[in-house]
């Protein structure tokens, strides 16, 4: 975003007339389109869920985290250049008329420069649609999903707008070039988007083989993938189908790679689809698990650093699959301390599952957090501990509230922390 707006910075100053009205009028108005192409761009870029962008952004949970930003600013600046299309009248009232400033085109050019912009105004609105459904949480998951399928079709459009309004003299500058990248890497992922290709690589159709309720709201599904299931690392997470109409939810692996083609997912009750899963589905019955992916791995650690493991509610299921594989490695079992932070722990099932585990890991400090009994964890607790002398690392999943109070508690205090790590699974 920035090196276009510097790109344009360049190409307005050093153009005839840069000071005049409509000059400033008409570079405005490429700008806030470019923009908001450019971002569109890179969120259907960022669609196609590129796994060799996982290590640069810290997991696919951050690269849709960023492409549902890029999505929210390009709808912004789409909105400012909509608005200063409207406002020529204004300028004219002010200034007058627009004289010479404007380019005329004939035949073929002409031709599709009006088509783009009739387009363009029609894309414009189904965009600021489709942004308020977004935003609107009580939509259904089930419904906006297919509608947000479309979006791949109304970036073309939008494609077609800008590219075809876009001066000719600009596709000869640097701006120009940039953006014909983007627009070429922005309508190869929608063309790929459309045709179902987004993942089919990593997709792989297995059986349901297991299913729990360890809880009433936490349904554990074990399900085999057989050899081609290319094994996962212990935090990492999966896109799970259990039902086509329904599509892919994201649920963390709860399992360690075993080797052997099972993946286990603990999966708790927060939506239409997820209530009383175990009733929708069936031992036997056919799933297809995309994946794996994420960078939550507790190899990644700072072994120079002290280890902080939060878990919150169903956000332990990494964390079991950590203490899995750190039971089946021959390798020394880290220091750590793992608090679990629980409404209560009398009916919790995971508390006394994270027990068994932690038993034979001395270096392991596991700490129960019941609410229920006024034990809620507070970065004041974590700081107040005088083991924590040195600089500190910490691994959080659970409550997105929780974190981000946890994280300004402990970046606000004594504690040297070096770093916060946490997933973001609200891609929607």
């Amino acid at each position: 975003m920035f090196v276009v707006s510097g790109l344009w910075a360049w190409n307005l100053a050093a153009g005839p007339g840069a000071a005049s009205p409509w000059s400033v009028y008409d570079q405005s108005l490429l700008l806030s389109g470019w923009l908001a192409i450019a971002l569109m761009s890179l969120a259907m870029m960022l669609a196609l869920r590129p796994a060799w962008l996982e290590r640069p952004l810290g997991g696919l949970d951050q690269i849709y985290h960023t492409h549902k930003w890029a999505g929210i600013l390009a709808v912004v600046f789409a909105a400012a250049h909509w608005l200063i299309e409207m406002g020529d009248d204004v300028i004219e009232s002010i200034f007058g008329e627009a004289g010479g400033h404007e380019q005329h085109y004939s035949g073929f050019i002409d031709t599709m420069r009006d088509a783009a912009e009739e387009v363009g105004e029609f894309a414009i609105y189904l965009l600021f649609a489709m942004l308020l459904i977004t935003l609107w949480r009580k939509f259904p998951y089930k419904y906006w999903r297919y509608l947000h399928r479309a979006m791949p079709a109304l970036y073309l459009l939008l494609a077609f707008h800008a590219a075809w309004l876009t001066p000719l003299q600009w596709w000869q500058q640097p701006v120009g070039v940039l953006m014909a990248i983007l627009l070429t890497g922005g309508s190869l992922a929608s063309v790929l988007s459309l045709t179902g290709r987004v993942g089919r690589r990593r997709q792989v159709q297995g059986s349901i083989t297991a299913i729990n309720t360890p809880a009433r709201d936490i349904t554990e599904v074990t399900c085999h993938l057989g050899s081609a299931w290319r094994g996962h690392r212990a935090g990492q997470f999966a896109l799970v189908t259990f039902n086509t109409t329904e599509g892919a939810h994201p649920f963390t692996i709860a399992s360690a790679d075993q080797e052997d083609g099972s993946v286990t997912f603990l999966i708790k009750s927060l939506g239409d689809f997820t209530r009383n899963l175990s009733h929708k589905i069936r031992v036997g019955q056919t799933v297809k698990v995309e994946g794996p992916y994420g960078r939550f791995d507790f190899n990644r650690r700072n072994r120079k650093s002290h280890q902080i493991w939060i878990a919150g509610g169903i956000g332990v299921t990494p964390f079991l699959a950590w203490l899995e594989a750190i039971d089946s490695n021959t390798a020394p079992s880290p220091e750590a301390d793992l608090h679990y932070c629980t409404r209560n722990a009398d009916q919790d099932p995971m508390v006394q599952r994270l027990r068994t585990l932690c038993r034979d890991f001395h270096g392991i400090n596991l700490q129960i957090h019941d609410s229920a009994r006024g034990e809620s964890l507070s970065a004041e607790k974590l700081a107040a501990d005088g083991r924590l002398s040195t600089k500190a690392e910490v691994w959080f999943c659970g409550p997105a509230g929780l974190g981000q109070a946890i994280k300004k508690g402990l970046r606000a205090g004594p504690l040297r922390l070096s770093r916060f790590h946490k997933e973001v699974f609200q891609f929607r």
